[in-house]
């Protein structure tokens, strides 16, 4: 099974790809308001010179609270791939996910994937939506 995941929390980006017997993971630091070219990532990380996106079976992303709009940029990057592929996204929920990085997000997707049994359906892209882990505490205006 081979495995692409992103983890993207406030000022940093992490990118992990399963791929055979072999663990590759490439991060970047950037400004909080900044999103990293994923493209240049993958690239960074052996993209169409040690895989192609097609030898990917699943995809995953850390649903992040720390960075709630971060965590969304990559879900919908990661929905159009996997949905233009037909193939599974899994999202990760972690109470402490800004602590974690990208692989292992990958590895927490591949388990969760095999003990499914490989139900596809189960991590149908359309359904892979980030949520809040907890509450958010948003300061009201004018009270």
């Amino acid at each position: 099974m081979n495995v692409l995941a992103i983890h993207s929390s406030g000022n940093k980006t992490s990118l992990c790809v399963i791929f055979k017997d072999d663990i590759l993971e490439y991060s970047v630091k950037h400004e909080r308001k900044d999103r990293p070219n994923w493209s240049d990532m993958l690239d960074n990380i052996g993209l169409n010179s040690f895989f192609t996106m097609d030898a990917i079976d699943i995809f995953a992303y850390a649903n992040s609270s720390g960075s709630y709009t971060a965590t969304r940029s990559v879900a919908a990057y990661l929905k159009g791939i996997s949905s233009a592929l037909q193939k599974p996204l899994l999202v990760i929920d972690s109470e402490n996910i800004d602590d974690v990085s990208s692989d292992m997000v990958a590895k927490e997707a591949l388990k969760e994937f095999m003990e499914s049994q490989g139900e596809n359906n189960a991590f149908n892209p359309e359904d892979a939506n980030p949520i809040y882990i907890s509450n958010p505490q948003y300061k009201k205006i004018n009270e």
